[in-house]
């Protein structure tokens, strides 16, 4: 795992280039505090050269002769990569049997030697998580290239013959790459998603290399293509029982994922996601794995420390606990928000961090988690009812669907301000009939996906008051539902569609984005053996095949794990990575409340005054009683925009 960056110049690349670069990758020294590297493109004649990477490295694999740059035998091709390839024993032996020489035993020297082999298809050999820069100095070409699932991120600034590009945005900021702009559309974007999904970025002249793509760059010419070398919609035929299939691709992912020249953990909560990793991984590790899991101070209902550490002694592995509490929260929100890249409203970015924080105490370099399983096995709720509503739109486009089909009671919830809001809706009837005159209405291609979430109408009904009207003025209000517009006419197959717009939005641009810059800030390696995409492939084949969402929640997981995952794990509520949002929200209310009155977005022309101290007093003990979340959402923003305007300001 590390930190790459680089610059590649029409025009090539002189000595305040190059310092540059320097100073590129020295801002991402937190995601390779145990080394670096750089490649300098090699001329001759003179000419400046025209394309230069660094990196950072975290030794995990081969600590001694791992070193990046990775070359050929004759020094013709060169890469440096930031990830894991998993696969690396398996491509070795193939590529030894066609008479290829090894320099060093790291996974990603695998790259070269498959890129001597393939060319650019390359990047269909690979298993893992990566994104990478290949420079061939024979062909006077390079490549870029993001891994399937996007894993592992990659930020682009492009402009006049020059691109640069870096593992994360900060660097680019804090290099002075590019000044410190909000983009606009993105602002919008997460105002209503609570993240930015790709390709956009935060920043005004930045974008992401999508995930699944590569980009080349032909080093004589200029000539740039970007073109998509992986779609989950092209997942090989699978016929068969889902039960086996699921289960043989969770035994070679764990068997994969374990690899690791440095002590390895999991982070275990109570559920069957994590506690399945565990169960595989314990039997294979050649070490001890170990377990750490998050509480909370008190009695809090979201605290699973109890549960993991009893799953933990099941399988007779260590257990370690974090306690977060309030005041934690209020002192690291800045940092998180900073370390976080990007504007991201999930509160439990600071139990992940503290979480990483004590893995890097305790040796634990590598760890696993299992995110993906939400997204993949339909475990959560939202989703299912978003799925069944965009049925229940389509039928009634087609004249099937009835009004009464919409008026629907549905069952209190559990929590006080979410009991009154049931209320308020009479019990659902209110919103029933909104959705009926909205699907009749609205424009016909767009399915009913993320517009379900509170937080995203809570957007929608705020962002008028809180933005200035010159912002507004730059942003199309249909852009906040671009990423679920679908082509006429409506697929017949909307669990499929469901299926990739999970992986793309919230799984890729919140959960993975997320583990791993909060990960890295601690250079810890968090691994997601449930997101390797041959797994993603046999699920979403098996689902082409037979669909599965009416049936219980993560039905086919808790199949293939049935052996190695006791009842008493997947008979409970589910919960997910939830904190005491009550308490802490009066924490951060208490220590960043007056960060809105002075605010650095209102001095930049996206937030207005008014709307700026309208939040403000939201974000006060009081008012976070009966749940800010607009409020809390645009304080997330402001800390993020003040950390990276503080880092624009160090680079001038």
């Amino acid at each position: 795992m590390c930190g790459i960056v680089g610059i590649i110049d029409r025009d090539g690349i002189d000595e305040p280039g190059l310092r540059t670069l320097a100073r590129l990758n020295a801002a991402q020294i937190h995601r390779g505090p145990d080394g670096e590297g750089t490649l300098i493109e090699p001329t001759a004649g003179g000419r400046a050269p025209r394309a230069a990477f660094a990196m950072r490295r975290l030794s995990i694999i081969d600590l001694a002769g791992g070193q990046q740059p990775l070359w050929n035998e004759d020094h013709t091709v060169a890469v440096v990569c930031n990830g894991e390839i998993y696969n690396f024993v398996e491509l070795r032996r193939m590529l030894v049997g066609r008479g290829h020489h090894f320099a060093s035993g790291s996974d990603c020297e695998t790259i070269v030697h498959l890129y001597e082999e393939f060319g650019d298809d390359c990047v269909h050999h690979l298993r893992g998580m990566y994104a990478f820069a290949l420079l061939d100095t024979r062909r006077h070409r390079l490549l870029l290239v993001r891994d399937r699932i996007g894993e592992k991120p990659l930020y682009l600034a492009e402009r006049d013959g020059r691109i640069v590009f870096a593992s994360e945005a900060k660097a680019l900021i804090a290099a002075g790459v590019v000044p410190f702009e909000p983009c606009p559309e993105a602002m919008f974007l997460y105002l209503h998603w609570e993240y930015v999904p790709e390709p956009r970025a935060a920043i005004r002249g930045v974008r992401k290399l999508p995930a699944g793509h590569l980009l080349s760059v032909e080093l004589e010419s200029f000539k740039v293509r970007q073109h998509c070398y992986w779609r989950i919609e092209d997942s090989p035929e699978i016929r068969g029982d889902p039960t086996t299939a699921i289960r043989e691709q969770l035994e070679q992912v764990a068997e994969l994922v374990i690899r690791s020249d440095v002590p390895l953990g999991v982070c275990l909560s109570s559920g069957i996601d994590s506690s399945a990793i565990a169960a595989l991984a314990k039997s294979r590790y050649p070490g001890r794995i170990q377990a750490v899991s998050v509480g909370f101070p008190g009695r809090a209902t979201q605290d699973e420390r109890a549960m993991a550490a009893q799953f933990a002694t099941h399988l007779g592995i260590p257990f370690h606990e974090v306690i977060v509490s309030p005041s934690d929260v209020a002192e690291t929100l800045e940092e998180v928000c900073l370390a976080r890249d990007e504007p991201l409203l999930d509160s439990a970015g600071t139990s992940l961090m503290l979480m990483m924080k004590r893995c890097r105490e305790l040796g634990l370099l590598v760890m696993l988690n299992g995110l993906g399983g939400d997204e993949l096995f339909w475990g959560y709720e939202w989703t299912r009812r978003a799925l069944a509503k965009s049925e229940r739109k389509r039928d009634a486009l087609a004249g099937v669907a009835t009004l009464r089909d919409y008026l629907q009671i549905h069952r209190p919830p559990y929590s006080y301000t979410a009991g009154l809001r049931w209320l308020s809706d009479l019990g659902g009837l209110r919103t029933g009939l909104r959705r009926w005159r909205e699907d009749h209405s609205g424009p016909a291609e767009r399915l009913i996906f993320w517009d379900l979430v509170p937080g995203f109408r809570a957007g929608e009904l705020a962002a008028g008051s809180i933005f200035t009207g010159d912002f507004l003025r730059q942003v199309d209000p249909e852009l906040a539902y671009l990423p679920f517009h679908h082509s006429q006419p409506w697929p017949e197959r909307l669990d499929l569609v469901f299926t990739r717009l999970m992986i793309d939005t919230y799984l890729r641009e919140n959960g993975l984005a997320q583990s791993d810059r909060v990960s890295m800030r601690h250079s810890v390696e968090l691994r997601s053996p449930l997101v390797d995409y041959r797994l993603v492939e046999t699920v979403y084949a098996l689902r082409r095949a037979s669909p599965d969402h009416q049936r219980p929640r993560k039905a086919r997981l808790v199949s293939a794990m049935a052996d190695l995952v006791p009842q008493w794990v997947v008979q409970r509520r589910k919960r997910g990575f939830s904190s005491p949002w009550r308490a802490w929200g009066l924490a951060v209310a208490n220590a960043h409340s007056e960060k809105l009155r002075d605010s650095v977005l209102v001095k930049r022309g996206i937030f207005s005054d008014h709307g700026a101290q309208h939040l403000a007093d939201q974000v006060t003990p009081r008012a976070w009683r009966t749940n800010p979340l607009v409020a809390e959402s645009a304080l997330r923003l402001e800390l993020w925009a003040r950390g990276m305007d503080g880092l624009a300001r160090s680079a001038t």
